[in-house]
């Protein structure tokens, strides 16, 4: 019994942004209702890896959720999903701006049908701006949005991040705002449009980026595993690998060079404060790392450890899948497909202590679902699907 047990969403969303925002609705217990176009489906379905004929990416992406067809360039089929809308709470889609209204289903219209609905769309650049019809996808925002023009080695080589933070953090954040919506709803029993843009939450994790240009007038680079200002803060080069070390403030500058076996360092007027540290960064970088070198990664990180201070090995996917921390904490779990069979998945970073969230249902396959849905979402028995659908 999740905490959003009985919140009925129609999932109109494909690939990465919609998709991960209805997984963590749906992973807390809401009733998601995936509303696939016929014979492809979600275009993820036809991603690779693939466990036998079943896409991995799909699967990881579309648990706890039920799936069925509707194909609205049929009026039968917008008939039935109107019909869907007035038993509904949340509609979320991430099509381009214009693309429902084509169909007939703008919010406006599904408002008048249903004024408690919650209308999430979560688009490249939003309803409204210059930028509005614009296409998208991760790596554009990323790129417009900043964030590539701080990651990398240096100003010549920006990075896109490696996970898809365009898609993801929009899914978040449009999870987020139907949650802020659905707060509002319940003291007023009014719905309302939820507009999320990815570039806008591309802005919004910049963190200290825009801070540091508007005091500063210095442009942010690149500066690979560093901290902008705070030093030692970045990766460092042991015998068998590379880790990470965060001495984040004095107290603990004081210990690393206890345990690097480098007293000198204190005294030295080039490391005296934080700032000074930051402002000779490679010096000090390369003298750690002429003393770091000589032990094995597991070593220092035993070392470190013992005084106190920040590290962590700088650990590849197997690593991950095989932690001890990552384990205690389900942060990975198995789950069984009739099709795929096992396949392992991230787990609910959300621990509730009195409703929690879990993996209940693997992702479902195309169109399984409708009947169930539609007998216990209208009423119908099976003969009025049929009648109504086909």
């Amino acid at each position: 019994m999740g905490p959003l047990e009985g919140l009925k969403v129609l999932d109109l969303s494909r690939v990465l942004a919609g998709p991960y925002c209805t997984m963590l609705l749906a992973d807390f217990g809401a009733d998601v209702i995936k509303i696939e176009p016929p014979v492809v489906g979600d275009d993820s379905r036809a991603f690779g890896p693939f466990v036998g004929k079943e896409s991995a990416y799909f699967m990881s992406l579309n648990r706890n959720k039920r799936s069925m067809v509707l194909d609205f360039k049929n009026q039968k089929h917008i008939d039935v999903f109107k019909e869907m809308v007035a038993k509904a709470d949340v509609v979320v889609e991430n099509y381009r701006p214009g693309t429902m209204e084509k169909f007939g289903l703008s919010y406006e219209i599904l408002n008048a049908i249903n004024p408690k609905l919650i209308y999430a769309a979560c688009s490249g650049f939003g309803r409204t701006g210059p930028y509005r019809l614009k296409p998208a996808y991760d790596i554009i925002v990323q790129s417009m949005g900043g964030i590539m023009s701080i990651t990398g080695e240096g100003k010549d080589s920006p990075t896109r991040v490696g996970a898809s933070v365009g898609d993801i953090m929009a899914g978040t954040f449009t999870a987020y705002g139907i949650m802020l919506a659905m707060h509002h709803r319940n003291k007023t029993g009014k719905g309302q449009l939820v507009d999320v843009a990815m570039l806008d939450c591309q802005v919004a994790i910049l963190e200290n980026a825009i801070a540091r240009y508007v005091t500063t007038g210095e442009i942010p680079v690149p500066l690979g595993n560093r901290h902008p200002s705070i030093t030692p803060f970045s990766a460092f080069t042991a015998k068998d690998g590379q880790l990470i070390v965060g001495a984040g403030n004095d107290r603990l500058w004081i210990k690393l060079c206890d345990v690097l076996g480098k007293p000198e360092l204190l005294t030295d007027e080039r490391f005296g404060s934080n700032g000074d540290r930051t402002k000779h960064f490679h010096e000090l970088h390369e003298i750690m790392n002429s003393v770091i070198i000589e032990r094995t990664i597991d070593e220092w990180i035993a070392l470190l450890e013992e005084a106190g201070i920040p590290c962590a090995p700088i650990n590849n996917i197997e690593r991950i899948l095989n932690d001890p921390q990552i384990a205690a904490r389900e942060m990975i779990v198995e789950v069984e497909h009739p099709i795929a069979g096992h396949l392992k998945m991230p787990g609910v970073p959300v621990k509730l202590s009195d409703s929690p969230g879990s993996v209940r249902t693997h992702a479902p396959l195309l169109g399984h679902d409708v009947n169930e849905i539609l007998c216990e979402l209208l009423g119908w028995d099976e003969s009025a699907v049929n009648e109504k659908l086909n």
